[in-house]
């Protein structure tokens, strides 16, 4: 297969993909968003990124959703819809991307879904957002809307500094997003699925002082064999979200019930590889052969032939 690795410039991730997939005899590449060109010639849609033509490839494997003005990420979503139109195989597809990036629209599709989630208010204004803080009973989780491995989450519980840190939010036009502290066990869970089986899990615990339990944060990690309650709940998390790789993070409140706090749809496997000795990519390349095997009707994967 020729594989599209789209990721961030020296992306350990990136750098593992392309190394298993040459080992498994495949064709990889390393792409990055900012070498994007997309157009429309003669009535085709043309795609590429750098010297790679996008339909030239059987798999686009997504690795980052970098920040960026509304202009580039709504062109990024669009070349990759415009890709699996195409019928590049996206992993994960476009729209399960999109979803899993927008904290809101998540947690929204969850709840409508009827799957536990922290009370959540969204706003604009910081007057709001203070009655929230209020109503959400005083101790809170500020969250960026769009963000990964606890960057720029704060926790919340004194109301003279809510005003404060909402005023200034308000003031940089960014919107509020505030989640109900849960007052559980400080733990949380990490559960890493593809094709909507356990790869690995582990439960996460944060370093004294702090709150956010990503191993990004210094979380301490250990491997976590899930009760049939929290596998089922991830994999219901991931079907909603459209995701097929997917690392769901589950956290219990003061009465014991289960929440789902966030569904990855570009799930890093660093910590949990080092913690549970699972090989994500080796996996991710065994399922990806199957599953092509399955599409095309060969007993071989299939190569490529645009």
């Amino acid at each position: 297969m020729r594989i599209g690795v789209l990721g961030n410039e020296g992306s350990w991730y990136v750098n593992q993909l392309c190394a298993v997939a040459e080992q498994r005899g495949h064709q990889a590449v390393a792409l990055q968003f900012p070498e994007l060109q997309a157009g429309i010639r003669r009535g085709q849609s043309q795609l590429q990124i750098g010297d790679t033509d996008l339909l030239s490839l059987d798999v686009l494997l997504i690795r980052t959703m970098p920040p960026g003005s509304l202009e580039q990420v709504v062109l990024r979503m669009d070349m990759l819809a415009v890709a699996k139109q195409q019928g590049l195989r996206v992993i994960n597809d476009p729209r399960a991307i999109e979803c899993a990036v927008d904290k809101y629209l998540t947690t929204q599709k969850l709840a409508q879904a009827g799957l536990p989630v922290p009370d959540t208010v969204i706003c604009e204004s910081a007057d709001v957002a203070l009655e929230a803080f209020d109503q959400l009973g005083g101790d809170v989780v500020v969250k960026p809307v769009f963000g990964a491995e606890g960057r720029g989450i704060l926790r919340i519980d004194q109301r003279e500094l809510a005003l404060r840190t909402f005023r200034t939010l308000e003031r940089l036009n960014a919107t509020l997003y505030l989640q109900r502290f849960l007052r559980g066990d400080a733990a949380d869970l990490r559960i890493l699925l593809l094709g909507g089986q356990l790869l690995a899990a582990m439960q996460r615990r944060p370093a004294v002082g702090d709150f956010r339990a990503n191993a990004a944060q210094n979380g301490s990690c250990v491997p976590w064999t899930p009760s049939e309650e929290e596998f089922r709940l991830a994999q219901q998390a991931a079907d909603v979200t459209g995701c097929i790789f997917a690392g769901v993070d589950l956290m219990r409140d003061e009465h014991g019930q289960l929440n789902v706090i966030e569904v990855n749809a570009v799930p890093g496997w660093r910590a949990i590889q080092r913690t549970c000795g699972c090989h994500v990519a080796e996996r991710l390349f065994e399922w990806l052969e199957t599953d092509l095997r399955i599409d095309d009707g060969s007993g071989s994967p299939r190569s490529s032939s645009r």
